[in-house]
This record gives C-alpha cells, sequence and structure tokens, in this order.
C-alpha cells in the first residue's frame, strides 16, 4: 500500500516537481547552517557550547537546527520571522489598525505579511548585534578567543551575515510555498530538528556498546516512542465537531444554503506555542543563575529550577496549562465565530444565535481545552522524566516529547495532508484506505 502511493506520487508530474523542488531547498537550508559567521574561532565555539547547551541558547538552537551553536549565517534560523508574526498576532487581540486589517480580507493580510517582513529585518539584526556581543563577552576558552578580532567591524559583519541568514531562510520557506508542497516555515523547523536525531541515535549507540544501558531498556524506550507518537498524533487530531445547520436563502433562480456541517474545536487550538512559552520562561531563571556563580542564594533557588528537581516539572506543567488557555483566547474568539455564523445564515441547533452562540462554543471550548493542556503538559514533561528514570542523554530524549516533537508530528501530517490532496485529485488511492489524513489546520 504505502510502495504504490509513492509510485503514484511520481506518476504525477506537478506533484513530483513539488516535492524535488521541496527536498531541494531544504538541502540548502542544511548546508547554510554550516557556513560559519567570518571572525569566530569554532574550536573555541564548541568550548563554549557544552556549559551553555542548558540554557535559553539551547533551546533557541533547536529551532535554529544547531545553526546557533556553531554561529553559522543561518544561526539566528526562522525565529525572528516566527516572532514577528506572533507579535502582529498578539497586536490584533489589542490594536484596532491591525485588528482592521485582518479583517479586510487578502488585501489586508498582504499588508501584514509585508509589515511583518519588515519586522523581521529589525528584529533579526537586533538580535545579530545581541549575538556578536554576547560572543565578545565570553572568556577564553582552552582553545583561545571565540571572537577573533573584536570591535565594530565584527558586529557589522555579524548583523550583516545573520539578518542575510534569516531573511534567505524566509524567501526560502516562501518559496515552498509557491511552489513546493508543504508549509515553508514549519518545513525548515521540523528539517532542523531531524537533523539532530542521527547525533543523539550514535551517542545512544555508544552508549549501549559500552553497556551503560541493557538491549531491555532500550526496547522499552522504543515501545514507549511508538506510544508517545501515537497519543502525539491522536492529540494533534482530536476534535469536537458542533453541529451546524445553514438556512435555506433564496437569490434570484439559486437556493443556498439548507445544509448540515459541523464546526471543529480542537483539543489542542494553540498547538505547540504553549510550550514554546512555557520553556522560554523556564529557561530564564536558568541563564540568570548563571551570572551570579558565586552567590549562595542563587544557587539554593536555583536547585529548585534544576531539570531534576520535582518543582520545575510542576512549574513548568502549569505554566503550560496557563499559555494554553491564553494562547486558544487569541487565535480562536467565540465571539467573532458567532458573528460569522450569524452572517451566513448558520446556528447551532438549540441555540439562539448571536451572543448564546458565543457563550455556548466558549463554554465547549473551555471544557475542551482543559483536558488538552494537560496532555500536553504531559508530553512536554515526558523527556525530563526519561532523563531522570533512566540517565539518557537529553539530545536522545528531546525526541519522546517535548517540543521537538509536537513540532515534528504536526508538520509531518500538514505535508501528509497535502500529498493526499494531489493524489485525490488525480483519482489515486492515499496513505489510508479508510480515510483521509488531517492535517493541522
Amino acid at each position: 500500500m504505502i510502495i504504490e502511493t509513492f509510485r503514484n506520487i511520481f506518476k504525477i508530474p506537478d506533484l513530483r516537481k513539488r516535492i524535488l523542488f521541496t527536498v531541494m531547498v531544504l538541502g540548502m537550508e542544511r548546508i547554510g547552517t554550516h557556513i560559519i559567521t567570518p571572525g569566530i574561532n569554532t574550536a573555541a565555539l564548541e568550548e563554549l557550547w557544552r556549559t551553555a547547551q542548558n540554557t535559553l541558547f539551547g533551546l533557541y538552537d533547536l529551532f535554529a537546527g544547531g545553526a546557533f551553536s556553531r554561529a553559522a549565517v543561518f544561526g539566528l534560523g526562522i525565529m525572528p520571522y516566527i516572532s514577528a508574526s506572533i507579535i502582529f498576532q498578539l497586536l490584533g487581540a489589542v490594536w484596532p489598525t491591525i485588528q482592521r486589517l485582518q479583517q479586510s480580507g487578502e488585501e489586508g493580510r498582504k499588508k501584514i505579511t509585508q509589515y511583518t517582513r519588515y519586522f523581521t529585518l529589525v528584529l533579526s539584526a537586533m538580535q545579530a548585534f545581541g549575538v556578536a556581543i554576547w560572543l565578545e563577552s565570553q572568556a577564553p576558552t582552552a582553545a583561545g578567543d571565540i571572537v577573533l578580532i573584536k570591535g565594530w567591524g565584527f558586529k557589522l559583519l555579524t548583523m550583516i551575515a545573520m539578518s542575510s541568514g534569516t531573511m534567505l531562510l524566509m524567501w526560502l520557506g516562501e518559496q515552498i510555498d509557491a511552489r513546493g508542497i508543504g508549509n515553508g516555515i514549519s518545513l525548515i523547523i521540523m528539517i532542523g530538528i531531524i537533523a539532530r536525531l542521527p547525533s543523539a541515535l550514535s551517542q545512544e549507540w555508544y552508549e549501549f556498546m559500552q553497556d551503560n544501558r541493557t538491549l531491555l531498556v532500550e526496547l522499552f524506550l522504543i515501545a514507549i516512542a511508538f506510544l508517545i507518537i501515537a497519543f502525539v498524533v491522536v492529540l494533534t487530531q482530536a476534535q469536537r465537531k458542533i453541529p451546524v445547520q445553514y438556512a435555506k436563502r433564496v437569490v434570484g433562480r439559486k437556493v443556498y444554503g439548507g445544509v448540515n456541517t459541523h464546526f471543529p474545536l480542537r483539543i489542542n487550538t494553540a498547538g505547540v506555542m504553549p510550550i514554546i512559552f512555557a520553556q522560554a520562561i523556564m529557561f530564564v531563571p536558568q541563564t540568570l543563575f548563571t551570572m551570579f556563580p558565586d552567590s549562595d542564594f542563587m544557587a539554593a533557588i536555583g536547585r529548585y529550577f534544576a531539570w531534576d528537581h520535582w518543582f520545575y516539572w510542576l512549574i513548568y506543567g502549569l505554566i503550560i496549562v496557563f499559555f494554553t488557555y491564553f494562547y486558544t483566547a487569541i487565535v480562536l474568539n467565540p465571539v467573532e465565530v458567532a458573528d460569522n455564523l450569524k452572517k451566513q445564515g448558520g446556528f447551532i441547533p438549540g441555540v439562539r444565535p448571536g451572543k448564546k452562540t458565543a457563550e455556548y462554543l466558549d463554554n465547549i471550548l473551555t471544557r475542551v481545552t482543559l483536558p488538552g493542556a494537560i496532555a500536553l503538559a504531559f508530553v512536554a514533561i515526558i523527556p525530563y522524566i526519561l532523563v531522570s528514570v533512566f540517565n539518557i542523554n537529553f539530545g536522545y530524549a528531546s525526541f519522546f516529547g517535548g517540543t521537538g516533537l509536537l513540532i515534528i508530528v504536526g508538520v509531518a501530517l500538514d505535508f501528509i495532508q497535502q500529498v493526499e490532496s494531489h493524489l485525490y485529485m488525480r483519482h489515486y488511492e492515499g496513505f489510508s484506505k479508510s480515510g483521509r489524513i488531517r492535517g493541522r489546520r
């Protein structure tokens, strides 16, 4: 079945070209992560990075596909663009001008996209300047100074190189959207995360060959991985279907409406964003503690924020639950949904249109979000539990849950769903005979 589907994919010229173009662009992205910014002592940088992996910089390096730890031209990754997009999304909830642009159709969305690009350039330049200052401020390692020639020349060169790298990544993502298949930005993030898998597996294989772990433990970990992936797929696709009916409308000689459908409320409407916010917040105390190495007070507090302490897991999980509700409220407004249904002549059976519909949707969304938030917190905590129980490397454990796994599963489902759409348009079977695979959107 799967082999036949792959054959069908390459039988369709347009789909074949799109997939090959996507692979080519992702290959270019991986090449860029190995082009080092001029003026960097790579051996000294490797020494420094061994102590910086468990800080906020380690989280950033995850989304940059390892390019940040190399100070590559793609070192900032696509995160400035993601940050700019999130900022404009949040501004849409509080700034009337952005709200009007969001509601003004395709023309408004084009303007917001253009503003996001400009803001991405500003953010990437600021972040690159901060990276240059941070690299210059580091003490010399056993391999020497990290920056070979310090000064404004290095700062300016870093800003130009890394900002250009981010803008190029943004352009490559847009090219995938237009000429490839899948969501370009998401695929770039996903391929960066997957690129770390061979290194994690080789390190785990080394541990196994050194008899640090038994075969039974390794098989048990593989079984856990399959179960967690299945759970994440269910969490990503699970939804509550709200029945919706549309009244019949007669326009001229045509009759519109009169159909029964449903409005899907996803269990995990917020996606991976709550974990990203929570990780960023939880990494801040750890980063601050490293700035006060001689303070006993900071060291005492720092023990509670260590990865192997239950207090860290508790606070981390509660922050994820909070941000799940917070981000869900931003991306899905029940009042706006109720107004759109009313304008289109739709209604929920047994519920009056307008305010009552908004209250009904808000009530269901609140109840549906709770199990989704708890499940999201559980998935995020799994890597830390595995590290503590089985003493495995965190790079390997991160593929059992957390941000990386959620992004990989979500993007993979989107990609498969788009490939299936092309296959069904040309009357070919997809990856599943029992039904079509749903993406995240």
